[in-house]
Order: structure tokens, then sequence, then C-alpha cells
């Protein structure tokens, strides 16, 4: 297959490694110091399911413009990029739509919901597809990612309750290059449980700078994130919304004896952004429990101050 992955970061380049390694032909959009590593020195991939090396003549092509690439060539474009990139890489893309092979589609790997949103805007539902990634990644160099834990396969599929066995090549080959994959006709339930794992960690994590298993063991944190899972479940039974477990009390008994364990010794994206300077990806994170808590009349305090805190942090970079 050719494809073209859109946002070098840690996930970007640990899934261009793994795709590179199932035998695919696989270009990146990616700018400044990643898109010069990458023609300099290619792509690696550390940590779990093992080492990729790949030096730059492995790579198909890598730019900063979608205009670069030939038309009629991507089977999949993986949108990798920060959520906050949606709008205007939505935009762009739909500019240069013609660099699709017929029958293409769009793959959005990312933290949060609703981002589909903004690539409905240019792209109908049948090209729009949402993966969900419950894995570990961290960059250690700008064309190297590690995965640092595992806790569940990649889930691909689409929102909309169409077919998702289109996505059934690309799930074989990243599972085929050693990063368990499946296809799913439930993603919008596995997205909404990233989101809750996400909420409860990330914000609360990255406030005071620790670990996920390091907010298990103090009962105040502990407290705060039983406050944050009621709030949260609060809300998506006021929206309609269900994942894979009917109560709070259900999901915690998952959180605490599974989902924090196998993920203990891993610093959040948003805690790793913050010690970067970088902006947050809190807006598509908490931000939309606050969202969701307006529009369905649930008072959501407990995450709406972690919220603050958050961007208070970036406030003050």
């Amino acid at each position: 297959m050719n494809l073209l992955i859109v946002g070098a970061g840690a996930v970007g380049i640990a899934l261009g490694a793994t795709l590179l390694s199932s035998g695919n032909r696989v270009s990146f959009y990616a700018r400044g110091k990643t898109l010069e590593a990458i023609q300099s020195d290619g792509v690696h991939r550390r940590g779990l399911f093992g080492e990729l090396d790949f030096p730059p003549e492995a790579v198909e092509s890598v730019s900063d413009c979608f205009g670069d690439f030939p038309q009629g060539r991507f089977d999949f474009v993986l949108i990798c990029t920060k959520t906050m990139a949606n709008q205007a890489v939505s935009a762009e893309l739909a500019e240069h739509q013609a660099i699709l092979a017929p029958g293409g589609k769009l793959v959005i790997l990312q933290n949060g919901w609703g981002n589909d949103t903004e690539y409905l805007r240019y792209f109908p539902k049948e090209q729009v597809c949402s993966g969900r990634i419950i894995t570990g990644f961290q960059r250690t160099a700008p064309n190297v990612s590690s995965i640092t834990v595992y806790t569940a396969p990649l889930l691909l599929g689409n929102l909309y309750g169409l077919d998702p066995s289109p996505l059934a090549p690309l799930a074989a080959a990243i599972d085929g290059g050693g990063l368990p994959c499946q296809v799913s006709e439930e993603v919008g339930k596995a997205l909404l449980a990233k989101l809750l794992y996400n909420c409860a960690l990330n914000p609360l994590g990255a406030v005071l700078g620790v670990h996920y298993g390091a907010l298990t063991e103090c009962p105040q944190s502990v407290e705060i994130m039983n406050d944050l899972i009621d709030e949260m479940f609060a809300v998506m039974q006021a929206a309609g919304l269900s994942t894979y477990w009917d109560t709070a009390e259900d999901y915690r008994r998952e959180f605490y004896g599974k989902l924090v364990p196998d993920t203990y010794h891993h610093n959040s994206s948003t805690l790793q952004d913050i010690r970067k300077k970088q902006r947050t990806e809190i807006d598509t994170l908490t931000g939309k429990i606050l969202e969701l808590g307006a529009e369905y009349h649930v008072p959501v305090p407990v995450n709406t101050m972690l919220y603050r805190l958050v961007k208070a942090l970036e406030a003050n970079y």
C-alpha cells in the first residue's frame, strides 16, 4: 500500500516505521527539524515490540507541502498531528484531495473526542475513519519514537455505522509490523473509553508533574480522579453516549485494576507538552467534557478546575 503519515511526532514516527517494516511505501508530511531528520537519518522505532531502523532511502517521500505528493498516490492518509492542527490540516488536505487514490481514506489517530468534525466539512463520511490508540509513545529525537507502555491493540473503524472492513488491509499492515491492531465496529465506544482514561489521568498528572502510577499512590489524587470519573459518567449519560461500562463504579474497577497498572510509569502527552512548553491537547480532552457538561446542564467542577490549571500552566511558559 501507499501510505501518508501526517504529523511525524511520537505516534507518526512509530507508525511509519511499523508500516515500513511490513513492506509498505510510506511518505511523511513533516516540518522543520523533523523533516530534516527524516531526510538525513530516516525513521527509527524503539522500546516495546522491538527496534526498527530505516534509512532515508526507505522513505518514499517527505515534504511540508501536500502539493509535493503525486496525485492518486495514497490508499490511506493517517492523521497523527496534535488535535489543534485539525482545522488547518483538514483545509489544506481538502485543497489537495487529488493525492488520494480512488477509494482512499483518512484515518484520524488522535487523543480526544470530536476530531472528525473538521474533516467532515470537506470529506464524506465514507472517507473519514478513526482509530483508538491506548499505547504510550515518546519521541526521543525528531525522527525516533519509543513505545513505552502497551495495554490493548490499536482499533480502527468509523463512527457512523459504516462497514469497517475496508480498513482491514491497514490493520493487517500495522499488526504485521509488530504493533497489535484490529478492525472494530465499536471504535466510538473505544474512543470514549480512551477519553475517560485520558481525562482522569492527563490533566492531574500534568499539574502534579507525575506519571500515571504515582497518581494512584496518593489518597488525595485518587479522590480527585474518582470525582473526575463521576462527573464524566454523568455527562455521558446526559448526552446519550455509552462505552464499555454502565457505571462509574464499573469503570473504576478496571481503571485501577488494569488500565493504570498496565501504563504505570507512563508520562502523559499532556505532561510531556507542559515540560516542553508546548500547547497541550486539553481542549479536545477535558475541554470536550466541559462542552458536553454545558450543553446538557451537568455540573463538572473538578474537570473545570483541572482544565483551568492546565491552561494557566500554558499561559506561564
